[in-house]
């Protein structure tokens, strides 16, 4: 016999979200969505053993986004924000368009204004699907409460096929509050895309012949639990590993095979470039390899780009094209030399990085706040970038130990994450450290959401490098044109006292001998702590803009 469920249009909607392993709903208080809380608050340890339905709140709608986003990302299944009607949904476009741009299963549930007396001018009365449309994979709205369930499961099928993105459904005011019923819910499997057997036979050969290959492993790698097959194709073809995103940590630092610091030199020497789960963006030239033949692995055809030529583009399941690879029979050329050029390129960049992140220089270096963190955060630690200029120095003097524990803006560079993506970080991972790495412009953007994360007992630590301007504006905008507007902040602002007073702590450190133990209490405090790092205003990242 069929299982049915009946309630209002909120129990449909848990119980289908339930059969995805969805077991948190981020959100700020709505009236439009109050049946959502109901339902979630009523949940229950179900017959298959799920958790009930955890609800956290925010103070913008932003970060319930961002917040669905990192546990997505993180747990690599769909992540839900539920939000109210019209500047609700609004609000949250920012963390939509960063779910599109990363790639991540983000469900938006939004309230609508009711649809039988739509065009009256009801409170928060406006059409969501023209502005959500263009950055999720489905949208739609849910015009009977009966049919709830399935429009869940068309969304998060959407969500979770390759390449994985978010989706977005809104439920007028008079569907989600009246009551239906449906069949009960399971979640839709997904089947792995076969990928071309040429194509990656074709990519095999090419590697295998190359006397100086290059794999740049990016986040896709990560989503796709492809880590293992990576490692296995790295291995077996001897070929140096670079990453970027949520593939950082792929192969732990240690490995002969991971590099980090010589990646110039590994891009302008390569002759065959393979670059797997990530955009041929501006963080990689846009392709643009001069000489080299350049292999672009993807998770789904739409991911190919289309602006540049690869020698060949396999698209497919990760796993399965990275297994492939690394099962790849025939003559292979000896690689040894090129691993050991690069490899004391890596060491001697290794060796002027330790000098740089050792360094006692009054104001505080970036770097030395960098060398300090490397001490205090633990190989599991869940790490978080939100910033410019400051965050930048993350990418050149962290190095992740393990997959699944770097999460930062990705490609569309998005400030205002790190707030949401600490919630979401700590709520899948309450036993580890997580840890926000913020510029002080960036922390203008979300630190309000401090308020959530104590309220809540939700702690992490805050580490903010202030140096009173906005770094990567303030520099390039000064070589342009001799001078600068719009580009400073207060100096020295005491964001710790803001985290104190929404109910965390904190201190300011101006001292480089003095990092070690602020660290140090900041990770054993059990409240959201921040670590004001007041830095050196001249110690920009070295590059000449972020405009590219």
């Amino acid at each position: 016999m069929t299982e049915r469920i009946e309630g209002h249009g909120g129990d449909l909607a848990v119980a289908a979200l339930r059969a995805y392993g969805i077991t948190e709903m981020f959100t700020l208080s709505g009236g439009h969505v109050f049946p959502l809380y109901d339902a979630a608050h009523r949940s229950q340890v179900d017959a298959a053993g799920r958790p009930p339905m955890r609800i956290v709140d925010v103070r913008h709608e932003q970060s319930a986004v961002f917040a669905a986003e990192a546990v997505a990302k993180l747990r690599r299944r769909p992540g839900l924000a539920v939000l109210t009607a019209g500047p609700g949904v609004t609000n949250g476009i920012s963390g939509l368009t960063s779910a599109h741009f990363n790639g991540s299963p983000v469900l938006v549930i939004g309230g609508r204004a009711p649809a039988f007396r739509w065009g009256s001018g009801s409170l928060q009365e406006i059409d969501h699907l023209p502005l959500v449309t263009p950055v999720t994979k489905h949208a739609a709205t849910v015009f009977d409460t009966d049919e709830i369930p399935g429009a869940i499961e068309t969304a998060l099928t959407a969500a979770l096929s390759p390449h994985r993105g978010p989706v977005f459904l809104d439920l007028p005011l008079e569907v989600v509050f009246s009551v239906g019923e449906s069949v009960a819910p399971t979640a839709t499997k997904i089947a792995p895309l076969e990928p071309d057997s040429d194509e990656v036979a074709k990519a095999g050969r090419l590697i295998a012949g190359a006397q100086r290959p290059v794999i740049i492993a990016g986040s896709d790698v990560y989503a796709g639990d492809a880590t293992a097959a990576l490692r296995e194709a790295a291995e077996a073809l001897q070929v140096p590993v670079f990453t970027n995103g949520m593939g950082r940590g792929s192969l732990p630092p240690e490995h002969p095979l991971a590099f980090a610091k010589a990646r110039r030199t590994a891009l302008n020497g390569a002759d065959v470039i393979v670059v797997v789960g990530t955009p041929l963006d501006f963080r990689l030239s846009f392709g643009d390899f001069g000489d080299a033949q350049l292999v672009h692995i993807v998770d789904a055809p739409t991911q190919r780009a289309t602006h540049v030529q690869p020698a060949v583009s396999p698209a497919g399941d990760l796993r399965l094209i990275l297994s492939a690879l690394a099962d790849q029979q025939g003559d292979r050329e000896d690689h040894a030399s090129w691993i050991a050029d690069l490899r004391s390129v890596e060491n001697a960049a290794k060796k002027r990085d330790a000098d740089e992140m050792a360094a006692e220089s009054d104001p505080i270096r970036p770097a030395r706040v960098y060398g300090e963190l490397r001490r205090a955060l633990d190989p599991d630690a869940v790490t978080i970038g939100d910033g410019g200029d400051f965050v930048s120095y993350a990418g050149r003097y962290l190095e992740p130990s393990q997959p699944g524990t770097w999460l930062d803006p990705g490609p569309y560079g998005c400030l205002g994450t790190g707030m949401g993506y600490a919630m979401g970080a700590r709520v899948t991972h309450p036993d580890r450290q997580v840890c926000v790495l913020m510029g002080d412009g960036a922390a203008g953007f979300s630190l309000m959401d401090v308020e959530s994360l104590a309220r809540q007992k939700l702690p992490v630590v805050i580490v903010v490098g202030n140096n009173g301007i906005w770094g990567l504006e303030k520099h390039p905008m000064n070589a342009m044109y001799g001078y600068d507007v719009a580009a400073d902040l207060q100096p020295e602002l005491r964001y710790d006292d803001v985290v104190t007073a929404l109910g965390g702590a904190g201190e300011t450190v101006a001292k480089a001998g003095d990092l070690r133990p602020a660290l140090k209490r900041a990770f054993d405090s059990g409240v959201p702590y921040l670590v004001n790092v007041l830095t050196d205003p001249a110690d920009a990242y070295p590059r000449s803009s972020n405009l590219a």
